[in-house]
């Protein structure tokens, strides 16, 4: 795991533009909408964000919660992330908020970081409620697990943004709205990446994320289901390698001995996949020849494998919500409705593009 610096240089006023015309838009049911942001296929800086559609569900309006209106630039707002931040999507995580609340002029931003502890993800979400946060950006650890804190926020009428893992809560009621990334479209891209990059034809490992979330889960159908079409590409094993590179790198070592006929690895995340490359490498096989190694979320060390033709393919996983929440609470506090789920706009990197656009990575 290593310390990277969050890159986020892409102008917010389309993303802005998108989120505003999707509150307005009123209950509509979700559209698939795939693929890159214009401004990330362009070749630009990162994309900060970009609508791409909203799910089923009804929309959300202060009206209806009865909840108190707020000038969030005078307002003190509360961030809980939920992991350690040696990983480079925390890191940007994180970063997009600190970046989109100083751009708006908020000066009283509660940060916490829960270290992969939902107990204390718990007890931070209250902490913040106790030194008077008015509104919440949460970062859930678990897709269960976080009511006592989401509870503990309606109790005093505080509008929650939860980002990046869905929840099994009530939208409206217990949290306003989702942001993320749709993670089955994640892993269908994944398995079509790879049918690419094997020509179809492979013994497949996966490199399953933690347990207990909905990343996880909808990655790996997305994966399955699309890889079903792909006859010539088999699943032979999967574990976790719960989202963490030495452990990644610890399960690729003992899949190596138990499953020598591996020639593919999916990886859930970036970490875990660059796991597997070390571990590929320690074993004298090469990585993205002998063997293709296909991961999800966008961070620069494994970009920079591609360019070096050590790894195939990367399908972004875009952690930059600072403009979408801020956004949402905005348009939240201003009466206008707003959608139970927000899809962010997610890139993707291969040996075509990955020289060119290595910048655009975290």
């Amino acid at each position: 795991m290593n310390n990277l610096t969050s890159r986020r240089t892409r102008p917010v006023a389309l993303a802005i533009g998108a989120v505003m015309a999707l509150s307005l838009a009123g209950c509509s049911k979700a559209e698939n909408t795939g693929g890159s942001s214009a401004a990330g296929s362009a070749g630009g800086g990162p994309a900060a964000s970009a609508a791409a559609s909203q799910s089923s569900g009804g929309n959300c309006t202060i009206a209806q919660t009865g909840y108190p209106k707020l000038d969030l630039t005078k307002a003190k707002v509360g961030f809980s992330q939920s992991e350690k931040e040696g990983n480079p999507f925390r890191i940007a995580e994180t970063q997009s908020i600190k970046d989109e609340a100083a751009k708006l002029g908020i000066t009283n931003l509660l940060t916490t970081n829960a270290q992969s502890d939902l107990n204390k993800q718990i007890s931070d979400i209250k902490s913040m409620l106790a030194q008077g946060a008015q509104a919440l950006i949460v970062a859930p650890l678990n897709s269960d697990g976080l009511q006592p804190a989401l509870d503990a926020a309606k109790a005093k009428k505080v509008p929650v943004v939860t980002i990046d893992r869905l929840v099994t809560s009530k939208p409206c009621t217990d949290y306003l709205t989702f942001i993320g990334s749709n993670f089955v479209q994640q892993g269908q891209r994944a398995a079509d990446a790879m049918d690419k990059a094997t020509g179809g034809k492979g013994e497949v490992a996966i490199l399953l994320g933690s347990s207990g979330n909905n990343v996880t889960t909808d990655r790996t159908k997305g994966f399955k289901d699309e890889l079903a079409k792909y006859p010539g590409l088999k699943v032979v094993v999967e574990q976790t390698g719960e989202f963490d590179r030495a452990k990644g790198q610890s399960v690729m070592e003992q899949l190596i001995q138990s499953h020598p006929e591996i020639t593919a690895v999916y990886a859930e995340n970036d970490e875990m996949g660059i796991g597997a490359v070390n571990a590929l490498k320690a074993a004298g096989k090469n990585p993205g020849k002998d063997v293709k190694v296909v991961s999800i979320d966008g961070t620069k060390n494994a970009v920079q494998l591609i360019t070096k033709g050590e790894y195939n393919a990367v399908i972004e996983s875009n952690p930059r919500f600072g403009p979408l929440a801020f956004k949402a609470l905005q348009d939240f506090e201003a009466g206008q409705p707003i959608p139970d789920k927000i899809v962010i706009s997610d890139d993707a990197y291969d040996s075509g593009n990955a020289a060119q656009k290595v910048n655009n990575a975290y």
